[in-house]
């Protein structure tokens, strides 16, 4: 049988270090329980020498049971959504020191809760676009010039700002003009949706010609529906704001280097985790919005109508009045989004009264004068084909357009500005990924309009004329219209990368039974290890497929915005005249568009609606958001909460108190996944001295290959460096069939490190063996499984590099035991003075500080398995 930890013989990834075949050599061994250095620190009665290592758990979270390997276990601190737990034995730890001599006290930190606790988060389904577009501002590149970075989250903010009003376009699009315009005001649609009669024009079937049959009354009385949708928003953004945002972060106390240093990595500044002032501004800008959209959508009608020759003066005048006001309040929220941007350098936690209370309490108040405009008596008024106001969604799709091209030419200059090896696109990456925002609004606008506007009209066919009414605006048919383009063109894609599959694990197969020396050699296996390596490097090509597809929306979207502004009609009249397989051809985009936009809404809603009843569901819907809810929201207010500004602060918080109560204490924090996305970010907010304490052990982690590459002035190869630099050791674990995780790759030292020392300077050890054996053996009779991303503690370099981490602690805690004094609770140092050299967004917007100046990294590269495990 091989080696455990031999490398497989299959070549590493174009990225990776080199594998090799070599067993790894294994870690120096712990100090024994009562050895002389520990004796000599004279702590182990009070605990002081206690050691503790944290679990924290990765996407789709997992039980406290399942973490400790133990059903009974206790909640230490913390509450239902998240908490720390150990199991029931180790719950008085801290007063038997002597049971823990040579092994730590293991604790598990849950925050699955977070991301899909009760069912209300089955109502974050609405808000991916948000998401995804908060996303973009965050895939900024890592340099540039303090403008150009400003520009960057300006334009990000406005697309998502458009975003809004795209979305409560398409409610009022459903409910003043599909429903109550045209379906109410046409006497067949009436006597056909009889639920509606009570608005009809009096003359029809069910029609009683009642108080609500004027035009303008049964617009004020739909335009409660698009509110209630904004209400909605701002009620759950306001929700998760006060237990998200509003978490202290550990305060600042001394600076952690000198003033005049280049600054530091962006997420140990103290208010990187808590945006409490800048969503609440950007909640109370665009809920203004949203109500300000509705406005104008009831003013646009009424206004139309009296400006007619034969109209009332006096409204036409108040109308008018009521205009200036919405352009007034538009003109406030651009003011306030574009004003300020996050401030990261410190713990914010002012509210602009003026702009978050005054501000949407004005704009409501403007949007219930509006609805009291329109519904004053016209007896004139009749409803006579779509609601004015149906070039609102070409407008957005236009200026959505052109702010994404503007964001690609900043995210280009800022990555010439300062090139970092391995950025997502090339600088690109903003522009794809709020491309893919707007397609995803523009989806569920159109879906929505699409379904309803197909339900209304009967039989007809919208926009040609031939059904109940006329049906949504003619540019949503032509943006339907391109989907069944954009999925073959995905399709074509996914062939593509299913060949690469087949052609790789082919090339592969022969050499991965080269990796096991001593087994005997079989294909079936071989293929089935090397399909699963092939696989895995498909996390490389992601770049690449975002691009494609978002280039690909890009074009066809013009091309949709082209034909509608050309033609004014759906594409199957359009083509009209056109050769045969022209027409064919639009006749047929068309129709599928139409049936693919409404399919994806519906399912959209079945699996919104089975998340709310069904917890597993939930857990399925939260792994979507565990991976894009990290970051926080810094350009949508209702995207989904930043859980991370919850379990940042939990976890600083319990390893600086752990840490603090005994200066000879040790921990080790353990992540898993993205949960050691959430320990790197824990450890940034430790000062320095704490960081000294603590060991960090990082296993299937994506803090390179995935945030390395698309969040790069957050987790580029300078950041990693310092991280690793200000800690004491830091292993990580990977292997070549994960898809998610990789090597870390801090970047070469420049110069020799002061710390740590010369073992603990290679932070990566893999590829792992995986699997773990290639055929049946005595030891092991059954084949072992391909394990990838999971159970990576069921490999024994797990094990060691656990206890080499805790050894090292140990030793070095029993060294300088008595020289340290406790110094109180560890806290964040202070930022860089106002006149130290930062590249940012500018005094109160978003900042990339470099990292210290100084040994930045420890030298890295791959020495292969055999190097000390530190």
């Amino acid at each position: 049988m091989p080696s455990d930890h031999a490398h497989t013989g299959a070549p590493a990834r174009a990225d990776a270090p080199p594998a090799s075949s070599a067993p790894p050599a294994q870690p120096a061994p712990s100090a024994p329980a009562g050895s002389p250095a520990v004796a000599k620190g004279g702590h182990s009665r009070n605990g002081s020498q206690l050691s503790l290592e944290l679990l924290v758990h990765g996407v789709g979270g997992t039980t406290p049971a399942e973490m400790l390997g133990d059903p009974h276990t206790t909640r230490v601190t913390g509450d239902s959504t998240a908490a720390v737990y150990r199991r029931k034995e180790d719950e008085d730890a801290e007063h038997r020191p002597a049971d823990y001599a040579d092994k730590p006290v293991p604790e598990a930190y849950c925050w699955s809760n977070l991301t899909s606790g009760n069912g209300s988060r089955a109502l974050w389904l609405i808000l991916l676009p948000f998401m995804v577009v908060n996303l973009a501002h965050w895939t900024r590149p890592a340099a540039g010039r303090r403008t150009a970075v400003r520009l960057h989250g300006l334009l990000v903010r406005l697309i998502g700002l458009s975003l809004t009003v795209l979305l409560t376009a398409a409610t009022c699009e459903v409910a003043l003009d599909l429903a109550a315009w045209q379906c109410a005001g046409a006497a067949r649609c009436a006597e056909a949706h009889s639920w509606l009669g009570f608005m009809a024009v009096p003359g029809t079937g069910s029609g009683s010609g009642g108080w609500w049959s004027q035009p303008g009354r049964r617009l004020a009385l739909a335009a409660v529906l698009p509110a209630a949708g904004i209400t909605l928003l701002w009620w759950l953004s306001h929700r998760t704001w006060s237990a998200y945002e509003s978490q202290p972060p550990l305060q600042p106390a001394v600076p952690e280097d000198d003033p005049d240093a280049n600054g530091r990595p962006p997420l140990s500044l103290p208010g990187f985790w808590y945006g409490k002032r800048h969503v609440a501004r950007l909640r109370a800008a665009h809920t203004a919005v949203g109500f300000l959209t509705i406005a104008a959508a009831v003013a646009a009608a009424a206004g139309r109508y009296d400006r007619e020759p034969g109209g009332d003066v006096t409204l036409d005048v108040l109308g008018r009045l009521l205009a200036g006001l919405i352009a007034t309040g538009v003109l406030c929220v651009l003011y306030v989004v574009c004003r300020r941007g996050r401030k990261e350098r410190e713990a914010d936690d002012r509210i602009d009264k003026l702009a978050v209370r005054v501000l949407p309490g004005a704009s409501i108040a403007v949007a219930v004068l509006t609805v009291v405009h329109s519904a004053w008596s016209r007896p004139g008024w009749v409803s006579a084909g779509s609601l004015p106001g149906d070039e609102t969604f070409g407008v957005l799709a236009l200026l959505q357009g052109a702010l994404v091209v503007v964001l690609g030419i900043v995210g280009l200059r800022l990555h010439l500005a300062g090139r970092v090896p391995r950025t997502a696109l090339a600088g690109f990456a903003s522009a794809g990924i709020a491309t893919l925002a707007c397609a995803l609004g523009g989806v569920l606008s159109g879906g929505v309009s699409q379904r309803v506007g197909d339900w209304l009209d009967g039989s007809g066919s919208g926009g040609s004329g031939d059904g109940l009414i006329g049906g949504p605006p003619t540019v949503l048919t032509w943006q339907a219209s391109i989907i069944p383009v954009l999925l073959a063109v995905v399709l074509l894609l996914v062939c593509w990368f299913a060949y690469r599959v087949w052609r790789d694990t082919g090339r592969m197969t022969d050499e991965v039974s080269a990796g096991y020396p001593r087994a005997l050699p079989d294909e079936s296996r071989s293929r089935r290890i090397a399909g699963a390596i092939a696989r895995a490097g498909l996390t490389d090509e992601a770049p690449w497929l975002v691009a494609t597809i978002a280039l690909v929306t890009l074009l066809l979207g013009g091309i949709a915005q082209l034909g509608a502004l050309l033609t004014g009609e759906v594409p199957s009249e359009a083509a009209e005249g056109a050769p045969g397989i022209v027409a064919g051809f639009a006749d047929t985009v068309q129709t599928l568009g139409s049936w693919l936009i409404g399919l994806g809404f519906l399912l959209f809603l079945t699996w919104g609606r089975r998340a709310y009843r069904d917890a597993s569901a939930r857990r399925t819907i939260g792994i979507l958001w565990d991976v894009g809810t990290f970051w926080p929201r810094s350009a949508h207010p209702f995207a989904p909460p930043c859980y991370a500004e919850r379990a940042v602060p939990d976890l600083a918080w319990r390893m600086a108190m752990w840490t603090d109560e005994q200066p000879g204490r040790r921990l080790v924090i353990s992540g898993h996944s993205q949960g050691s996305v959430l320990a790197a970010a824990a450890v940034w907010q430790l000062d320095p001295r704490t960081r000294r304490q603590i060991g960090l052990l990082t296993y299937g982690s994506p803090l390179e290959r995935l945030y390395g590459r698309w969040f790069p002035a957050y987790f580029g190869p300078r950041q990693l460096a310092a991280l690793h630099n200000g800690l004491d050791c830091w292993r990580n674990l990977w292997r070549l069939t994960d898809p998610i995780g990789g090597p870390v790759r801090p970047e070469r030292a420049d110069e020799p490190e002061q710390a740590p020392p010369e073992e603990c300077r290679g932070v990566d050890r893999g590829p792992l063996l995986d699997p773990l054996a290639y055929g049946r053996t005595r030891e092991q009779p059954l084949p072992e499984p391909i394990l990838a991303h999971s159970d990576y503690q069921a490999d024994p370099a797990f094990a060691q590099e656990r206890s080499g981490l805790l050894t090292r602690l140990k030793s070095k805690s029993a060294r300088t035991a008595g020289h340290e004094p406790p110094s109180g609770l560890p806290q964040q140092p202070r930022p860089a003075a106002p006149g130290a050299h930062e590249r940012g967004d500018g005094q109160d917007a978003e900042t990339e500080a470099e990292p210290a100046s100084g040994p930045s990294a420890a030298e890295h590269g791959h020495r292969g398995p055999g190097r000390s495990s530190g």
